[in-house]
């Protein structure tokens, strides 16, 4: 009762009127959470850096190796031997010894271990067995240099820390929540680590990036060699099967096909993409097949993938790791250095324990000779006593021990005496020499290597390379990827409408006007009829102004959408003409596009995706002396500037209305599209190999090397694949040659051809599954080499040079063509083309173009005239 008395006046407050309340906590409470948070970090959640194991996966290491006698053992009595050293409950051995199985490194399973890319489970561990792989026994295990301490209960011994020659922390990965702090240590290469291995032993620099066993693509460019603040993004790979389906045969790390399959129905029920239907087809292998309907971009529907569901997801690494009985944070290249130096160390003692036996080896088989060449063991025949035996020996040995490395101790004599009889008898000098010269040159063998530990450290690695390597390369391709705008791949899944006279816009407003299909995270950029201008988020429905005369989803940065408008300068001032983009604004506000004045008003207005410039028809009121009523007015005479912009005065007189006189032409240069290599994409933004510059008309040859021809609208969301062999702007007069093997007739082709059918993607070799394309030029007048095999007993043929233009005329994309040669063909060069001047186009118009790049937002007022003149003037 008193402890309760004291614990409760520990807890309690000053009063009940107290200003501040506080809360003492003392006596056993003050550790026991300090002492909580220490186990965690140090018994449970943080692997060590020695060994790179938890207790608990060192614990069933250990249980391993005691039960390894070769053959398979029960799961459940794996775990249950495991106990005997680790104070928790089986299900928590059981489901460690799955993980550490699951990573087919340390373990070799039997039975139904889970699949890593499904998320299946494992069986009950009464049903699947283990034992320990070769790799665990050549580079986990070694008795000799093996630290031990007692287990929890003191009854049994357990390894402090296993002497594990490997970065096998690395190479596993590790994750796990302590109290206040966490680790998060990826998989990296088993290769690649032994190769870093190597080059930290020869002072090398090296760098290692993860590897994830579900493959799939990774962007490491932000890893951060795994220290806080890194960041790496992984992705599912995702190809074309055709037009309406796509197949994801790689899963990102951290992901199943069953909660990828989730997050792609969660994306397509909230309308971010509009899938049909998802077959999952895996079994060793991924194969998840999505199948989209007709008329959805497939290129956009994998943009949409990556940016709505977890066909890719980001990875914060935070390498944390016990030394020292200390959590330290270190980043992935210092653990590797501290391995590879810790195994040195071990490789080290190892070698000299080894030596140490090779020497006591030697001492007693050269004992062992001197005493039974000599015949010493005949001079015990006399003694009574066991001091006299031990005696009779010594002094016998001493005129023979001249030659020995140490003195010969009791112990030696006392081991001299075990020697039975039949050994004596049947003793054999020969082979007593050759025992002990194989014994010196081993002896120098291992002091060689102790004099020489980095090189034997080095051949070490290489050994374990070779022996544990096959089947363990790289699975996840690295690359650089590209950033997905989610508004350009959203699917458009809610309708916009307006009210144009009250001035609302929303999503709601089923009984007014609509505008378009938008989505719901779509900007709305809206411009009213007092020369008001807001971009505002689509909602149910928002009020902007009263009147409103153009309605649009807004695109952000977008330089190529120019707006043309004509204003009224308040009530009777002058009206004046500007062309303006709108890149990027604060959303909500109300931006006014005149100078500001009371009662200003839109007179003409019109919004044009690519800067088309209209003529327009200027009609006066009729007011005193004006002559002239009416007159055009081009637009692509007027710069494009920013929104703030003042623009140029139109009249000062009256408007009556302006008419549309002619549609007009894009004043925008065609665009410059790059294809950049490293993230296999196209764009606007100078990185990558220029194509060409591109009209809306324009576009672009793709072929790849399994020989389909097609051409496309250089859209910015196209994905490629590996295999695209020409990318470059399509020129529909130039023809394309191309040599193949013909599978069937088992001859070298050739042919020429034009694209006819833009909309169609065609295969130029045969359908024969031998056929397969040699070379594809799309030079004017190309010109190949051809070397051919040496025929047995024969010499071998010159090389023949072929003009394709004069070889072959061109035919269509379907024809077989001309047989190259029927002589066994080694290979086919491409040579210069033949000289050729492309004729000149005709100019089909005469509009003064703008470049985009130019166009730089400047907010100033252009110039303007006052002239007072009865005739109206621009400029």
């Amino acid at each position: 009762m008193e402890d309760n008395q004291e614990l409760n006046s520990d807890f309690s407050n000053e009063g009940p009127n107290s200003e501040e309340a506080l809360t003492r906590v003392t006596g056993m409470y003050k550790d026991w959470f300090l002492d909580y948070a220490s186990y965690v970090i140090l018994e449970r959640a943080v692997p060590a850096i020695e060994d790179g194991f938890k207790p608990v996966q060192r614990r069933i290491m250990h249980a391993l190796k005691e039960l390894d006698d070769g053959r398979y053992n029960k799961v459940a009595n794996v775990v249950g031997h495991t106990m005997q050293y680790h104070p928790h409950g089986d299900a928590s051995i059981g489901d460690a010894m799955v993980q550490i199985g699951q990573k087919d490194l340390l373990i070799d399973t039997q039975g139904n271990w889970g699949n890593i890319l499904t998320g299946d489970g494992a069986a009950a561990s009464r049903y699947i067995e283990a034992r320990l792989s070769k790799f665990a026994l050549d580079v986990v295990f070694s008795p000799k240099i093996t630290e031990w301490q007692l287990s929890y209960d003191g009854r049994k011994k357990e390894p402090i820390n296993l002497p594990v020659k490997f970065p096998l922390l690395l190479a596993q990965g590790a994750e796990g929540i302590a109290v206040g702090l966490s680790t998060k240590i990826l998989p990296h290469n088993f290769l690649e680590l032994i190769d870093a291995s190597i080059k930290q032993l020869k002072g090398q620099r090296f760098t290692i990036v993860p590897d994830f066993p579900t493959a799939g693509i990774i962007d490491v460019t932000n890893y951060n060699d795994g220290l806080r603040g890194g960041k790496i993004r992984v992705r599912a790979k995702i190809e074309i099967e055709d037009k309406n389906t796509l197949v994801i045969r790689e899963i990102p790390f951290g992901t199943n096909t069953s909660s990828l399959i989730d997050s792609i129905l969660k994306a397509n029920d909230k309308g971010k993409i509009k899938i049909k239907k998802i077959e999952d087809n895996t079994a060793a292998e991924v194969e998840i097949l999505v199948h989209i309907p007709s008329g959805i971009s497939p290129d956009k529907t994998i943009d949409a993938l990556y940016a709505f569901t977890a066909c890719e997801s980001s990875i914060s690494p935070l390498c944390c790791i016990i030394e020292d009985n200390k959590p330290v944070f270190l980043g992935v290249s210092e653990v590797l250095r501290r391995s590879t130096d810790h195994t040195v160390q071990l490789l080290k003692a190892e070698l000299e324990i080894q030596l140490n036996e090779l020497e006591e080896q030697w001492h007693f088989a050269s004992l062992e000779r001197i005493f039974i060449e000599n015949r010493i063991y005949r001079e015990i025949e006399e003694e009574e006593t066991w001091e006299g035996v031990i005696k009779a020996i010594a002094e016998g040995l001493k005129p023979h021990v001249k030659n020995l490395k140490r003195k010969v101790t009791e112990e030696d004599i006392v081991k001299l005496t075990e020697i039975r009889i039949k050994r004596i008898s049947k003793f054999d000098i020969d082979k007593a020499k050759q025992l002990i010269d194989s014994l010196e040159d081993r002896i120098e063998e291992t002091k060689h290597h102790l004099d020489n530990i980095i090189t034997f450290a080095i051949d070490y690695f290489k050994t374990l390379k070779a022996k544990y390597g096959k089947g363990r390369e790289r699975k996840s391709e690295i690359r650089i990827f590209d950033d997905i705008e989610a508004t350009k791949v959203v699917i458009r899944n809610t309708k916009l409408y307006v009210n144009r006279e009250e001035g609302f816009i929303g999503t709601s407003l089923r009984k007014e006007e609509y505008v378009t299909d938008c989505a719901d995270i779509d900007d709305i950029i809206v411009f009213t009829q007092s020369g008001k201008m807001m971009i505002t988020k689509v909602d149910s429905k928002t009020f902007v102004e009263k009147n409103i005369i153009h309605v649009a989803v807004f695109k952000k940065k977008d330089k190529r959408t120019t707006y043309n408008m004509v204003y009224k300068d308040g009530k009777g001032g002058p009206s004046y003409i500007k062309r303006f983009n709108v890149t990027s604004i604060t959303r909500d506000k109300l931006y006014d596009l005149t100078n500001g004045k009371a009662n200003s008003n839109v007179l003409y207005f019109s919004a044009n995706p690519n800067g088309e410039a209209e003529i327009i028809t200027v009609l006066l009121r009729q007011s005193g002396s004006i002559k002239k009523l009416k007159w055009d007015i081009d637009f692509s005479d007027v710069l494009i500037k920013g929104r703030g912009s003042k623009g140029n005065i139109v009249t000062k007189y009256p408007v009556k209305r302006i008419e549309l006189k002619e549609k007009g032409l894009s004043t925008l240069k065609p665009r410059k599209i790059w294809f950049d290599d490293v993230v296999q994409r196209l764009n606007v933004d100078g990185r990558g190999e220029l194509l060409g510059e591109f009209r809306a008309e324009d576009l672009l040859l793709v072929i790849n090397q399994r020989g389909f021809v097609k051409t496309i609208a250089p859209d910015l969301n196209t994905h490629f694949d590996n295999d695209v062999i020409v990318l470059e702007k399509w020129k529909p007069n130039k023809p394309i040659s191309a040599i193949y093997f013909e599978g069937d007739k088992e001859r070298y082709y050739i042919k020429r051809f034009l694209i006819e059918n833009t909309n169609k993607e065609e295969l130029v070799i045969t359908e024969h599954n031998k056929s397969k394309l040699e070379l594809l030029l799309t030079d004017w007048r190309p010109q190949i080499e051809v070397s051919f095999v040496k025929p047995r007993g024969k010499e071998v043929k010159p090389n023949l040079l072929v003009d394709v233009e004069s070889f072959i005329s061109i035919k269509g994309i379907k024809a077989l063509g001309n047989q190259l040669t029927s002589d066994k063909v080694k290979s086919v060069e491409r040579l210069e083309p033949l000289p050729y001047e492309e004729p000149e186009k005709k100019k089909t118009d005469e509009i003064e173009v703008v470049d985009e790049e130019s166009i730089n937002g400047d907010n100033s007022d252009i110039k303007t005239n006052d002239d007072e003149s009865d005739q109206p003037t621009l400029f």
